[in-house]
């Protein structure tokens, strides 16, 4: 955890920046409109940059045994993930070589060969071509030993995928992110909710609108009850970037002292097991008070957050693994963003969300008999339903963002010390699509 910046005592105000990356990042430059909005630079992401990362493919318990599957999408590629019968994983494109066909839809499932449903061309769990109807009357042979394999490989738990077959290993792609995220221990949380939103905007709008902290004065007001905005601190890596923001406090935007402890503070301070009616301390006192409390009761709730700082206990470390993964880590909870291009418009997206939660043994077994299958996984577009309060106030705002960017009126992005993120990802993006 020595990679993380430490808290420190002294008065500041504004962020605090550590820069590990190669890019000067700290220039004034305009980003350019076009990059959200050009058909053109859209074709550019995709042959220099989106085929030649590491992509998030899916969670690697929906591939629990051999045989299982799913099946993700990236721009207009389908993507077959297989757990192996040596327990390894395998990827490839979702697609028969014979005229085709996709051999599977969206989702996940288990099978000992992949048929396809029009002339039956049949495939092994390695990709190796096992049956082909009438293969006699192929006079011209076989177009290749089985389907198109892509890298694959497994950290955390998730599965990941290259288009690039010629990627560096995960492990150097991600760099300093498992040494920050392995002591969360994402594996003892469960799956809660999991959807797609098809949303009207690039997918750097959404992308953007999760790097910074910069608007929640703006359009999420009610948190600033419960979470310190503007003195946070940004980290920047070779790729990848973070910041690190208080909660259980007040923002200095708020300039009264609250009749009452805070709602959202409740919230929290109930599920450590800290009674809000019987708490006498300040507010000020609440989010050191709810560390000391959670660290001293853990052991006995059946928890281990003994690979965690007090700060974790309570705070929100943000992560973005590049190019479209957006981390909400918290000690007890854990919300994933993957942002996908759709495949033809810059102005669509898919939104994919996922929130997993850490449960003492009691919670874990009363859930488990409750929900004994997987969450299902819900997509929709935007309006159709609600994702939750604070993802549906920047739902609500980015197709606004996405015109106001197609208006004569306005040159680019003017990107202020507090959105330093967003400069940084379009360094890293510019790494990928420059020539020079």
């Amino acid at each position: 955890m020595s990679n993380i910046p430490e808290e420190s005592n002294e008065e500041t105000e504004g962020p605090v920046i550590v820069n590990d990356s190669p890019f000067d990042s700290f220039d004034n430059n305009i980003i350019a409109k076009e990059r959200y909005t050009c058909d053109t630079f859209m074709r550019r992401e995709w042959d220099k940059m989106w085929t030649k990362v590491w992509l998030l493919g899916g969670l690697a318990r929906d591939l629990a045994q051999p045989g299982d599957y799913l099946v993700t999408e990236i721009g207009r590629e389908s993507i077959l993930i297989v757990r192996q019968p040596d327990g390894g994983v395998r990827a490839f494109y979702n697609v028969c070589l014979h005229r085709g066909n996709r051999l599977r839809p969206n989702g996940h499932g288990h099978t000992d060969t992949f048929a396809c449903a029009y002339h039956h061309w049949e495939y092994g769990l390695d990709g190796s071509i096992v049956n082909i109807p009438d293969a006699e009357t192929f006079t011209q042979g076989l177009p290749c030993s089985g389907l198109k394999e892509l890298p694959c490989e497994q950290w955390g738990i998730w599965v990941w995928f290259s288009l690039n077959p010629d990627i560096e290993p995960l492990a150097e792609y991600l760099n300093d992110i498992p040494a920050h995220l392995d002591p969360y221990h994402f594996e003892r949380m469960v799956l809660v909710k999991d959807f797609t939103i098809e949303w009207d905007c690039n997918w750097k709008t959404s992308v953007d609108a999760f790097n910074e902290s910069y608007h929640v004065q703006g359009i999420h007001r009610q948190l600033l009850w419960y979470l310190d905005d503007y003195n946070l601190k940004i980290q920047l890596f070779d790729k990848h970037n973070a910041y690190y923001i208080k909660f259980l406090t007040l923002s200095k935007r708020v300039t009264q002292q609250p009749p009452e402890i805070p709602p959202p503070f409740k919230v929290e301070m109930k599920k450590a097991g800290i009674d809000p009616a019987a708490y006498s301390g300040s507010v000020h006192d609440i989010r050191e008070d709810v560390q000391r409390h959670k660290r001293a009761t853990a052991a006995q709730r059946g928890l281990d957050y003994s690979e965690l700082s007090d700060e974790q206990l309570t705070d929100d470390y943000h992560y973005l693994i590049f190019p479209n993964i957006t981390l909400n880590c918290h000690a007890d909870d854990l919300w994933v963003f993957r942002q996908r291009p759709h495949p033809s418009d810059p102005n669509k997206m898919f939104f994919d969300f996922q929130n997993f939660e850490l449960m003492t043994p009691q919670e874990r077994e009363e859930w488990e008999e409750k929900n004994p299958e997987r969450v299902k996984h819900d997509q929709f577009r935007h309006g159709e339903k609600s994702p939750g309060l604070v993802i549906k106030q920047d739902a609500f705002n980015l197709p606004r963002v996405q015109k106001g960017m197609q208006s004569v009126g306005f040159d680019g992005l003017w990107i202020g010390e507090q959105e330093l993120r967003i400069r940084h990802m379009h360094r890293t993006l510019d790494a990928y699509i420059d020539e020079d």
